[in-house]
């Protein structure tokens, strides 16, 4: 298998690769794509890729219904930096509680004066803040990095508010009891001290915090978002720091507006920028492409359903990409039929793809029985 690397990859995640696996340059011969940040809208999708492993959590780089259309399956590393984002929201929660930032630029706006250590006690009354201790936090989404915020903010005194109409099961029995979990987004507006934001970007999420929504926070609110700066309605952003409602936005997405704003604390994108976090992107990137060669798993596709087929049953695994169509299955049982013995047959479908393997008693290579299906995008021998 040959892999290219789009960007800086931690060799921690690379040296994971099979011994037979090659990392290559040339993009067009690449069957596997190892990315970070890297633009891939532009690019032509090679009829030899089969996937692409994004390392880390945001997909808005990837063209992901083209990629789909090519029998590409992406797939991205949820969770593998949450704790380094984590640690970050509240580094920059602290730092709008308290104005540190403009402490520190004092100091070094005055390191020359001889007399700092006496003239550093009439001016840091300038740099007073808050304790965070008994203040309220909401926390809209409570996904791998929202969910951590949450415990963390708990477990420093806050009073926890928590919205995530998508919230599993398991994931809520994870929250500390004492989290309350909101239904309706007003009630968190309302009372919360912090807005924490923890989404992903949709049109469903795009500048969703707007005026109106600013028409109901809680005056002098800080808002923190460390998810996509398109989340945000900018224009609205100024508009509600210039009057007051909003005291502070921490980003971890500058954009020309927001750095020029006052009031705002703008991060340069550091959230997953740790060792450790590139790490464990890494390798779990790597590890969910090796698996989908090796044995056709899907896991944590974000174009694809997931598939997992277990243990080879019979001697031969083929994977089939299709589009979603409720009477493949009988056309492809009935196709198969005298030509080739069924084993076992695992299928998963979303609104529009599904994803099939198909494993078989002895070996089977006519592929085109398969693809003569119109829902059938891509077909591939596993095993």
């Amino acid at each position: 298998m040959k892999v290219a690397c789009l960007n800086k990859i931690s060799p921690v995640g690379t040296k994971r690769l099979p011994k037979d696996y090659q990392i290559v340059e040339d993009l067009q011969s690449a069957e596997l794509i190892l990315v970070r940040s890297a633009n891939m809208h532009e690019q032509p999708i090679s009829k030899n890729l089969i996937a692409v492993a994004r390392a880390g959590a945001g997909v808005n780089n990837i063209p992901l219904e083209a990629m789909a259309e090519a029998g590409v399956v992406v797939f991205n590393t949820p969770g593998a930096n949450a704790n380094g984002v984590k640690e970050l929201v509240l580094a920059g929660m602290f730092l709008s509680a308290r104005d540190i930032i403009g402490g520190v630029n004092w100091v070094k706006d005055n390191a020359a004066d001889p007399e700092i250590n006496k003239t550093v006690e009439k001016a840091k009354a300038a740099f007073g803040g808050s304790e965070i201790l008994g203040k309220t936090i909401g926390v809209i989404g409570l996904g791998a990095v929202g969910g951590k915020v949450a415990k963390a903010c708990a477990d420093l005194g806050m009073k926890v508010l928590g919205y995530d109409p998508y919230l599993s099961a398991e994931s809520k029995v994870e929250l500390p009891q004492d989290i309350k979990i909101e239904t309706l987004l007003d009630a968190i507006y309302a009372e919360s001290d912090y807005l924490s934001l923890h989404l992903p970007l949709l049109e469903s999420t795009k500048k969703m915090i707007n005026q109106k929504v600013f028409e109901k926070v809680k005056p002098g609110v800080v808002l923190l978002n460390f998810s996509r700066d398109q989340l945000v309605d900018d224009d609205a952003l100024l508009d509600a720091i210039n009057s007051g409602i909003v005291r502070k936005y921490v980003t971890d997405f500058p954009n020309h507006k927001t750095a020029n704003m006052p009031g705002v604390i703008a991060i340069p994108h550091l959230g997953a920028s740790t060792e450790e976090s590139e790490d464990n992107c890494a390798m779990m990137a790597v590890d969910e492409l090796v698996k989908f060669v090796e044995e056709g798993q899907i896991k944590n596709s974000v174009n694809f359903p997931p598939l997992i087929g277990g243990k080879l049953n019979g001697n031969h695994r083929i994977l089939i990409l299709r589009h979603a169509d409720d009477g493949f299955l009988a056309k492809l049982t009935a196709a198969l039929a005298g030509k080739a013995e069924v084993k076992s047959i695992v299928d998963k479908t979303n609104q529009l793809y599904a994803s099939t393997l198909v494993d078989l008693k002895d070996v089977f290579t006519d592929l085109k029985l398969i693809n003569q299906f119109d829902s059938v995008i891509k077909t591939r021998i596993v095993k």
